[in-house]
């Protein structure tokens, strides 16, 4: 039986101060060089129509929260924001990803699996089960297609709306990461955003992303993973020694061009963001 309105607020605040304070001791350690900006916290329904359409949204290969826990009741999404100097880094790059942002891909990646040892034994204690779908490692690179989509439940869970780029854009921008933890935690879901956050799909506006991608993956009438692939592939036959977080990848196959170019970066400091990009 779900918890009182209370209750449930008084868990999640508490969820959140774990997470955010995990990152700030992660990062205070002299052996990390990435930094990392206040994490959001949304939970989604494990059951909601938008989840249960996964399979058909993405493809029948897609897990869902019942093939990670029998008894599953809410996904917890939490977005780890990037600093806006290691943005500002990648975009000046060149054609190539920046190496401080190829690392901060894997530092932060392995943070994630520290992160949700830590949720999982939190959770415990209280009386809750909580797991890690196997499938977050993994990656079809035949459809090119992920079989636990992270961004698509942090979506269900309130934390943004999806932009031209193909990236979550949240209400602190998309130059970050995400991650996801399902539960038998059975606490008041956040619903699904309905305001747009990327302006070329509120007004029309903007498209830096399209006009940012080195390989021309992006257009406003779709997104070719195929292009985009190709790029990830280039940076991660350059970043060999980072390794990778994903099985069947020899380096750190990332790029953010279309992120880290973009207004949507940061939207908290939309404007003197780009503004410093665009005298940058």
């Amino acid at each position: 039986m779900a918890m009182d309105h209370e209750e449930s607020r008084l868990l999640k605040e508490s969820i959140q101060s774990e997470i955010c304070s995990f990152v700030k001791k992660y990062g205070a350690q002299p052996s990390i060089s990435t930094k990392w900006g206040t994490p959001l916290v949304g939970f989604a329904d494990a059951a909601h129509p938008y989840i249960l359409a996964l399979k058909e949204t993405i493809g029948p290969a897609h897990s869902l929260p019942e093939d990670v826990l029998e008894d599953a009741s809410t996904v917890i999404a939490y977005y780890v924001p990037f600093t806006e100097e290691l943005a500002e880094a990648n975009a000046s790059a060149g054609r190539l990803a920046a190496p401080e942002w190829a690392l901060a891909y894997e530092e932060t990646n392995a943070m994630f699996g520290y992160l949700n040892d830590h949720l999982i034994t939190f959770l415990k204690n209280k009386g809750y089960k909580a797991a890690v779908s196997k499938e977050t490692s993994t990656f079809d690179r035949g459809s090119l297609l992920s079989n636990w989509s992270h961004r698509h439940f942090a979506y269900a869970a309130g934390l943004g709306t999806f932009g031209l780029n193909n990236m979550l854009i949240t209400p602190s921008g998309c130059c970050g990461r995400y991650f996801t933890l399902v539960t038998n935690l059975d606490l008041k879901p956040d619903p699904p955003k309905t305001e747009e956050l990327c302006l070329y799909k509120k007004n029309g506006s903007c498209r830096i992303c399209m006009k940012s991608c080195p390989v021309g993956a992006l257009s406003s009438t779709g997104y070719d993973r195929h292009k985009c692939f190709s790029l990830l592939k280039e940076n991660g036959a350059v970043n060999k020694e980072l390794g990778s977080s994903y099985a069947g990848s020899e380096g750190s196959e990332v790029c953010g061009k279309c992120i880290t170019s973009s207004p949507c970066a940061f939207i908290g400091n939309r404007s003197e963001f780009n503004k410093r990009r665009k005298n940058g």
